[in-house]
Parts: C-alpha cells; structure tokens; sequence
C-alpha cells in the first residue's frame, strides 16, 4: 500500500524505511529553522521552511493546550499568536519522537533563544501533555492553574 503523502506528508520513524526514498519531499529528521506563517491553536504552528515547496504544521512537543472550543483556548492560541507570528523560529527535533498520531512534525519552538514550549507552561496558557488525560479542559482550563 502506497504512503499518501499528501494527507500525512510526515513519515514516522517506522514508515522511514519502507517510504523514505517514495517521499515527494525532505523528510525532518533534525532541528531546521523555519517562519511561522500561522498560528493554529495554543499548541500548534503552521511554518515555512526553504526545504520545502508547501507549509505544513509542527505541534509543540510536551505541551497540551486547550482546544480553540473549550475555555482558555482562544486566549492561549492568542498568547502563542502573540510570541510566534511571523518570526523565525527554530525548530528542534526529538529524532525519536518526531512526528505524532495526527502526522505532524513535534518539536520544541525556540525563538530569540527562548525555549516557548517551556514559557508557555510556565505561564499557563498550556499544561504537560503527560498530564492532559488527568483534566478536561473545558470544565477545569485556569489561566496559570497548571503550574
């Protein structure tokens, strides 16, 4: 069965060795610098990277933000908005752990030598993603109630 690379243009580290050489495109396999060109959610980035011919969206390793729907959302997504649009960023990779269930890149977003990942837990606008099972968003999401 063929690889729809246009659906899931990311390659997970199994996929790697029957896929790689069929990929219409560079697999990311280490940190690259890109522009973020949108900001999806409190936990997600759509970027542009020179390797590539389209956009695609990283979602930020170990975080869990809530949902745009869900209460906290659109103001965590805000505060993201606020530190990543438009600039350039560096992303970097975890090689054993760089792409998700939904097929996006994961990594850790360090902009200005700020690691945003990070700052955003510090800050509360997100929560460690180990922990996302323990809370449902919508009912316990507290701006700074998970730190």
């Amino acid at each position: 069965m063929a690889h729809d690379f246009k659906a899931f243009p990311e390659l997970t580290n199994r996929q790697m060795q029957f896929y790689y050489f069929d990929s219409p495109h560079r697999q990311i396999t280490e940190d690259f610098t890109a522009q973020v060109v949108d900001v999806h959610d409190g936990d997600t980035v759509k970027v542009r990277w020179s390797e590539r011919d389209f956009d695609f969206r990283v979602r930020l390793l170990r975080i869990a933000a809530p949902e745009l729907n869900e209460r906290g959302g659109l103001s965590s997504q805000r505060w993201l908005a606020s530190k990543l649009a438009g600039k350039e960023v560096t992303v970097q990779i975890n090689p054993f752990n760089r792409v998700g269930k939904f097929g996006r890149i994961l990594g850790e977003i360090i902009v200005d030598g700020i690691n945003i990942n990070q700052l955003s837990l510090d800050e509360g606008h997100s929560i460690e993603f180990d922990r996302a099972g323990d809370f449902t968003f919508k009912d316990d999401f507290n701006i700074g109630a998970f730190r």
